[in-house]
């Protein structure tokens, strides 16, 4: 005699075959999800370039972060010290010994810029830390080349006073990285962009500065180291408006999970022009389905973070109620 089928079984041998094909779909877009989490990353969660950030393209700050943005601190020592040395450039005033700029190279563009490069790295921006570290390498070694102690430059140094070829050499390797720098930016805001072309024209011009030394050209040389510190000037200013955005742009997670705070200590806003190339955290594709960016409004943010979970929580409540349901009757549950 045919034993009855228990309740539960019942419940499963009525599933139709497009639930089946729902529930294969699930599992396989759970297995998708965790070979690739970055397609998976809500669009709200994503900024674009910014260069009060030294962000060059699409970037997911760092959740529960413990750091404050180091960029504006390393933009502030990069430009302080290249608006000195621009300055002596340009003889501005007649003024054209860099003495003052030794202290200024080893102490605030020297070792703050690294500091600030280091921890960049913490908060996860690759390009960041290259650029901020790597420039404070710059200042430091620049202000060693100018300390007279080491007399790498003096006349009864090791090139006998004969520097025009090697600073030459010593600028152009600093203009090729600053021009993979460069490239990275095309694709950020107009500010950030500006700031590593005038620095790319600043250090062309200084070693064509050296070259025209070294074959005695001194009217050229004039000229050149001229134009190089109206270039740095410049580059020098937009280092501080990069940095001006980023301080007013103060944004964290809070410890509270999936709430993002954002704080803006401003008075005057600051513009933020972008190519018509830049990246944009818009639409975004995901499987089959595209999915828009929230408004920014706190109200709208926490409407579609509650769908959000919803849409992924449904099956696993309704999974738990049949859980619930067997344990109260003494039945087993069919999921274990």
């Amino acid at each position: 005699m045919a034993q009855p089928m228990p309740e539960y079984q019942q419940q499963f041998s009525n599933e139709s075959p497009h639930d089946s094909d729902k529930t294969l779909e699930r599992q396989t877009t759970a297995a998708h999800q965790q070979a690739h989490p970055h397609l998976y990353a809500h669009p709200s969660n994503i900024h674009p370039a910014f260069g009060g950030a030294l962000q060059p393209g699409l970037w997911k700050p760092v959740e529960h972060r413990k750091f404050a943005n180091p960029a504006p601190l390393g933009l502030c020592a990069f430009a302080l010290t290249t608006f000195v040395l621009s300055c002596i450039n340009m003889h501005v005033r007649g003024e054209s010994s860099p003495a003052i700029a030794i202290p200024v190279a080893f102490g605030y563009g020297g070792l703050v810029q690294l500091c600030a490069g280091m921890w960049e790295m913490a908060v996860g921006n690759t390009f960041g830390a290259t650029a901020l570290s790597s420039y404070g390498g710059f200042w430091i070694a620049y202000g060693l080349l100018l300390t007279p102690t080491w007399n790498v430059l003096g006349a009864d140094g090791p090139y006998e006073g004969d520097t025009g070829s090697v600073m030459g050499f010593f600028l152009t390797g600093w203009w090729i990285f600053t021009t993979l720098l460069l490239i990275c930016t095309l694709k950020s805001t107009l500010a950030f962009f500006s700031l590593f072309f005038f620095l790319d024209i600043c250090f062309l011009l200084l070693a064509c500065e050296n070259y025209a030394h070294d074959l005695g050209n001194h009217s050229a040389q004039l000229a050149l180291q001229k134009a190089a510190g109206l270039f740095g000037f410049l580059a020098a200013f937009m280092a501080w408006y990069n940095a001006l955005a980023g301080l007013q742009d103060s944004r964290y997670v809070s410890p509270l999970r999936h709430i993002k705070v954002y704080i803006t200590n401003k008075l005057l806003a600051t513009p933020s022009s972008r190519f018509p190339s830049s990246t944009s955290p818009g639409p975004m594709r995901v499987g089959h389905t595209v999915t828009t960016r929230p408004s920014k409004t706190l109200l709208r943010r926490a409407l579609m973070k509650i769908l959000h979970f919803t849409r992924y929580d449904l099956d696993s409540y309704k999974i738990g109620c049949i859980r619930s349901q067997f344990r109260r009757t003494g039945g087993l549950s069919p999921l274990h």
